[in-house]
């Protein structure tokens, strides 16, 4: 299953943003599969990142909250610094690109 920075980055922020929001809402921010939302979630659970609190939600049903451990925020720094330089890498990429695809047009104009 494919789980990368980006997803992980992805995760934190949301989590951060409210710990109590459902694994559904979750799948929906992240634009992914409810599936996928657990498994996800229960690798952050068991990699210590994250830790589930539940709480009464609506009358009989309980519900979770998932609250970010201080070893989940050094990973999510660490997955942070490293999305980051993967994204500068295809930035850098893509404007050598655009600079070929200039001199290209160039050279066909002249």
């Amino acid at each position: 299953m494919v789980f990368d920075d980006g997803l992980r980055r992805s995760l934190f922020r949301v989590l951060q943003t409210d710990p109590r929001m459902s694994q559904r809402a979750m799948a929906k921010a992240l634009g992914i599969s409810l599936g996928k939302a657990n498994y996800c979630l229960k690798a952050f659970i068991n990699r210590g990142w994250v830790r589930p609190r539940r709480f009464q939600h609506n009358g009989n049903k309980w519900g979770y909250s998932y609250i970010i451990t201080p070893d989940g925020l050094e990973a999510k720094e660490r997955i942070t610094v490293r999305f980051l330089q993967y994204k500068l890498t295809k930035y850098k990429a893509l404007q050598e690109e655009i600079e070929e695809l200039r001199q290209e047009i160039q050279n066909y104009l002249a």
